[in-house]
């Protein structure tokens, strides 16, 4: 019984690994792409990757700082543009 309760913790550490790199990436995809989209999501990933005690805290701590970055880069561009949405060029 104590393998199966050994099994599962690093199986639950396995997932918040995940969830740290899962960050980390689609924070890096959102500051071109829905970031309106993923700048919460990875927000929401890194933080639970922090609270489960992740092994690659400095990935999440990336996915989180990505993560505002993408929201930044939203309401920027889209101030400068005068609508939720925003494009490249005209």
């Amino acid at each position: 019984m104590e393998f199966t309760t050994s099994a599962r913790g690093r199986t639950g550490l396995r997932d918040a690994d995940g969830m740290a790199v899962a960050s980390f990436v689609l924070g890096l995809v959102g500051l071109l792409v829905l970031n309106i989209f993923l700048g919460p999501v990875v927000i929401v990933l890194a933080a639970m990757a922090l609270k489960r005690g992740t092994e690659r805290r400095g990935r999440a701590l990336l996915g989180l700082g990505l993560g505002v970055a993408d929201l930044v880069v939203l309401a920027v561009l889209a101030s400068a543009d005068g609508s939720l949405s925003w494009t490249f060029g005209g």
